[in-house]
């Protein structure tokens, strides 16, 4: 007996939940008409020193014997996982020598029948390439299709596929590690754990049913009671881990706040090497907030300049005060920059805001200037306090070393990362809240002794819930949605 038929027990010989069956013989369907060849190019559009079609589908490699000619091809016959060299001429024209790489069904990474042809980079090449290969029936590729085909023929959960997207634009160490980690399946096996036990005691619950005039019990309460309250501690883990995967995914979200001319923009400047945000002496000048990301230490940060903190009249600089403050309640760090020239007069009231309006952020207190005035004063001023002071001047990078260091130290969390599980994706992250939900009603069924049909029900929501995170249950819309998301030849 496979999974699904323990999960849904059979009434009258079909399963007892109706959606399920139609959901996998729609995949199954699907499946089946989608098995025609697809091609597409597979590195990046434009000029370059080498290009690669990717080929895949039932009984594709009978597309290349009109194009290609190779001696050893032609004498041997196309193996598994070698590169053949040879001539690609279409009508009698040659257009390119190229390489070969060829795959049996079952050995690729769509599970299909495929090849990749590496030919010079000319886009001209590429057209004639791509052009024989629809004459001889293929088509081009939908964004994506690749790895869903891999998908679909079980070379991978959704997960898995997800991650190949992640890796792809990983933009740092870090979260390079992370997709890997997620991409061998360290995620998906936690996930089929946590279903292996939830699946055990839903298909008990679900015998009872079908024993239910005998009052028999298949599985013990207080068993199921332990099992929901360990699952329920996971699956929280999981759930509070997305904060610092989405700050990897996304970028650590590193606010610059501070008074008018106080250096906002010129430390933004600095620290991405360019002219990006508008440096004046003009007060107001930045109104509205200003996004750039730079890597440092195998991170990435997405540094967000903002508006001076000031009382003003003017309109629109009060809105972009007002998102200021937003961005400071939203993010991971904030460096509050101070005017070694002109600190403020409120000074100690306006970090002690910001210390209750974002207890959630890392605060770097930089006194700016530095080397064009005393700072003896302002070091007073905030004596006592628990953030760290660092002394910079933005503009000729002095003390940025110390700065960044700490930066370093204060994100120290996310070396820990990939060799942790942690959750990246806003799809599984609310698709673990809504099993979390259902994990605190089935241990309230349980703690009252609701009866067994209505248990199995929660039970039922929690399982849903993470299967939609492997693809033990999806939609086709939510299959189109994720995989629309690819580049096409991925």
């Amino acid at each position: 007996m496979n999974t699904w038929q323990m999960y849904y027990p059979r009434r009258n010989g079909f399963p007892s939940n109706t959606n399920f069956f139609a959901h996998y013989l729609s995949m199954y369907l699907c499946a089946m008409l989608r098995d025609d060849i697809i091609c597409a190019l597979s590195t990046p559009q434009g000029v370059g020193a080498l290009a690669i079609v990717r080929v895949s589908g039932a009984n594709s490699g009978a597309i290349l014997p009109p194009y290609f000619n190779s001696k050893r091809a032609q004498k041997l016959g196309l193996e598994s996982h070698r590169a053949y060299f040879g001539d690609y001429s279409i009508g009698g024209e040659h257009i390119d020598e190229v390489l070969i790489t060829f795959f049996e069904e079952g050995k690729s990474f769509t599970g299909e029948e495929s090849f990749e042809i590496s030919c010079h980079g000319s886009p001209y090449i590429v057209a004639r390439i791509m052009e024989s290969l629809l004459e001889s029936g293929a088509r081009l590729a939908d964004p994506g299709e690749y790895t869903m085909r891999a998908f679909m023929n079980g070379r991978m959960d959704l997960a898995q596929a997800e991650a190949v997207a992640d890796l792809i634009n990983a933009e740092n160490k870090i979260m390079h590690d992370v997709a890997l980690r997620q991409l061998k399946g360290g995620f998906s096996n936690e996930i089929k754990v946590f279903r292996e036990d939830l699946v055990h005691f839903a298909s008990m619950i679900e015998l009872e049913l079908d024993f239910s005039e005998e009052d028999v019990e298949f599985a013990s309460r207080k068993d199921l009671l332990d099992m929901l309250h360990s699952l329920k501690i996971k699956v929280s883990a999981l759930i509070e881990s997305f904060k610092h995967g989405n700050a990897l995914k996304n970028g650590i979200a590193t606010a610059i706040l501070g008074a008018p001319n106080a250096g906002k923009s010129t430390l933004l400047n600095t620290l991405l090497g360019e002219d990006r945000a508008i440096v004046s002496s003009i007060a107001g000048t930045t109104r509205d907030t200003v996004e750039d990301t730079f890597n440092f230490g195998g991170l990435t940060y997405r540094l967000i300049d903002t508006a001076g903190i000031r009382e003003t009249e003017d309109y629109v600089e009060k809105i972009g005060i007002q998102k200021a403050f937003e961005q400071a309640e939203k993010a991971d760090v904030i460096f509050y920059l101070i005017d070694a020239t002109a600190p403020e007069q409120d000074l100690e009231e306006r970090i002690a805001h910001l210390e209750q309006s974002a207890p959630q952020a890392e605060l770097f207190l930089c006194i700016n200037k530095s080397d064009q005035a005393d700072t003896y004063t302002i070091l007073q001023r905030l004596e006592g306090s628990r953030r760290q002071i660092f002394k910079i001047a933005a503009k000729t990078k002095d003390g940025l070393d110390e700065l960044l260091a700490a930066l370093k130290a204060a994100t120290a969390w996310t070396s820990h990362s990939a060799s942790q599980t942690i959750v990246t994706n806003a799809r599984h992250a609310d698709a673990l809240r809504r099993t979390a939900l259902a994990l605190d009603k089935s241990i309230e069924a349980v703690k009252l002794s609701i009866p067994g049909d209505l248990l199995a029900q929660d039970l039922r929501s929690a399982l849903d819930g993470l299967g939609e995170i492997t693809g033990t249950i999806s939609t086709d819309d939510l299959l189109t949605n994720i995989f629309s998301k690819f580049c096409i030849g991925k």
